[in-house]
C-alpha cells in the first residue's frame, strides 16, 4: 500500500513537473530537522508557546494584528512583521510575554506609517 501511494504521488508530481520542487523542499526541512539540536520536549514546548501567542494575537480585541510571525526558539519569543500602531507593537510585546513558558521577547515589528 505505501508503495503504491509513494509511486501515484511520484507520478503526480512529474505529470506536473514539481518533483523537483518536492524533492528540494523535502530535502531543506530535513536539512533543518538535523541542524536543530533541541530536544523533543523542548520543540514541543516551543511549538505550544508559538501556537498561543498567534492565538492570543488573533483574538485580542485591543490589538490590530496585520502582519506579525512569531518564531520560538528555547521559550525566546522573537516577533516579525508589521503592525499598524506603536499600541499594536507593544500589545504584541505584551501578550508574547503573558505566555507560560516565555522567557524573553525580541521583537523585530516594525510600525507602518499612516496611509493617506
Amino acid at each position: 500500500m505505501r508503495i503504491a501511494l509513494a509511486l501515484l504521488t511520484a507520478t503526480g508530481l512529474s505529470s506536473t513537473g514539481c518533483v523537483w520542487l518536492a524533492i528540494g523542499g523535502a530535502g531543506a526541512a530535513g536539512y533543518e530537522i538535523a541542524k536543530d539540536d533541541r530536544s523533543i520536549s523542548t520543540k514541543f514546548d516551543d511549538a505550544s508557546i508559538t501556537t498561543a501567542i498567534k492565538t492570543r494575537l488573533l483574538t485580542d480585541e485591543r490589538i490590530n494584528v496585520l502582519d506579525v510571525n512569531v518564531d520560538t526558539y528555547e521559550g525566546v519569543v522573537t516577533l516579525h512583521g508589521h503592525v499598524e500602531t506603536r499600541s499594536d507593537r507593544g500589545r504584541a510585546i505584551e501578550i508574547a510575554s503573558g505566555v507560560k513558558g516565555v522567557r524573553s521577547v525580541t521583537s523585530e515589528l516594525r510600525v507602518l506609517p499612516p496611509s493617506d
